[in-house]
């Protein structure tokens, strides 16, 4: 629920405005991002583990003005093929994903060479105060909101697995707190 606010829906729909493509979605969820993909987005491969969410996401999958299949369960193991995405998107997923290396270099694996890496997450604020209060929570985080890291540096993260953040924005949730910070961000595959 408090992901499904306006708020979340503009970032989400700011970050998703550049998809196109094939693409591959990490942590689909319930399909909150399926009315938001411009019409460029030709196929998008729902990667979710979460059967509860795909049945809570039945109406909006009916509605879908786009073909969307789902591709797997796991972002740390991708049931696709080399280079077959010009997209890959990931809202509010990487925080949760247990190997989180893995996962973004199967996004840097299924990318096609002029693929883009969409982002929106929470993670490590580089307000020193609020970091070191992240720190202080994560392990709590981790147990009561399902494996959910507060500490993830998402672009360095990116940059580590072979992928180049090109463009990055931070942001803050309006809401405050150890969840606030927000990296919106673009990568492409460095060249092999």
């Amino acid at each position: 629920m408090a992901l499904g606010t306006p708020e979340v829906r503009a970032l989400r729909e700011r970050v998703l405005a550049r998809a196109r493509g094939e693409v591959v979605e990490l942590g689909f969820g319930s399909g909150p991002t399926l009315p938001l993909y411009p019409a460029g987005v030709t196929r998008v491969r729902a990667v979710e583990p979460s059967a509860v969410a795909r049945r809570l996401g039945a109406r909006r999958l009916a509605e879908a003005p786009v073909p969307v299949e789902f591709a797997g369960l796991d972002g740390e193991d991708l049931d696709l093929p080399d280079g077959c995405a010009d997209t890959v998107v990931s809202t509010f997923t990487l925080c949760t994903i247990p190997d989180v290396d893995r996962a973004l270099r199967e996004v840097r694996r299924v990318l096609r060479p002029d693929g883009l890496f969409l982002f929106l997450e929470h993670g490590l604020s580089p307000d020193p105060r609020t970091a070191r209060w992240q720190y202080r929570l994560d392990g709590l985080q981790q147990r009561l909101a399902g494996g959910c890291h507060l500490t993830r540096d998402v672009p360095a993260l990116a940059g580590a697995s072979g992928l180049v953040v090109t463009d990055l924005v931070h942001d803050r949730l309006r809401a405050g707190g150890a969840m606030a910070h927000l990296a919106l961000g673009a990568a492409i595959p460095a060249p092999r």
